[in-house]
């Protein structure tokens, strides 16, 4: 394996979706697949034998489904960071994995450069959530959510927003012309006040309660 690869797993049930995500990663000289697996249970045995940066983990497989791979993988691995995979507009389930874990969060529609992107992002502790999936987790929040009771700073908001688009800490200071220490300083405080204990969790639940408008520039 050449160094700087970011090794992969596939968890997928269906034999044509792991061979397209499989020839996917032949493309990427930066990304290198190091299993295959049919279920959520494989799946883990797979990341204790490989430990692989990333998991592209699909949410309805037999034996084990996503979401309770995907938590046990996030506890016991937890520098094997999870993607969630989809075809089918289930907020429930998606939540469900997200709450897991899961950093990321596309439909399996995605581009082969965007899927290369977020797993690169993913690699180094970066959020992806597809737009609709964006849009169909701000639809679950109730019509009379209580935002303020988070009581976020402009400048907090301003930051979450830039948490949201998948921005590492360095690209947060850069973006709001801020020092990195006051750029760390702001995620931490976030996360305290959202009583969330990751990025991806925090993303999650902006999401749902409208915390921020979504960002409309095109990531970096």
């Amino acid at each position: 394996m050449k160094k700087g690869q970011i090794r992969v797993i596939i968890a997928d049930d269906h034999v044509m979706v792991r061979s397209g995500l499989r020839l996917f990663l032949l493309a990427f000289e930066d990304l290198k697949l190091v299993g295959e697996a049919t279920n959520g249970q494989e799946a883990i045995q797979l990341c204790q034998r490989e430990k692989p940066d990333v998991v592209l983990m699909d949410m309805v497989m037999p034996v084990m489904d996503g979401v309770r791979a995907t938590g046990e993988i996030c506890t016991n691995f937890p520098r094997t960071q999870v993607i969630g995979l989809t075809t089918f507009y289930e907020s429930e389930m998606i939540q469900k994995m997200l709450d897991a874990g899961a950093i990321s969060f596309l439909l399996k529609s995605i581009s082969a450069t965007e899927l290369a992107r977020a797993i690169r992002d993913a690699s180094e502790g970066k959020s992806t959530i597809s737009p609709e999936i964006q849009d169909l987790l701000k639809g679950r929040r109730s019509s009379g959510a209580n935002t303020s009771k988070y009581d976020l700073s402009t400048r907090e908001r301003e930051v979450l927003s830039c948490i949201i688009s998948g921005l590492s800490n360095a690209e947060i200071a850069q973006e709001l012309v801020i020092s990195l220490s006051t750029a760390k300083f702001h995620v931490s405080r976030i996360l305290a006040k959202l009583n969330v204990s990751n990025r991806a969790e925090a993303v999650s639940l902006a999401l749902q309660e409208g915390l921020v408008n979504m960002p409309t520039r095109p990531k970096k």
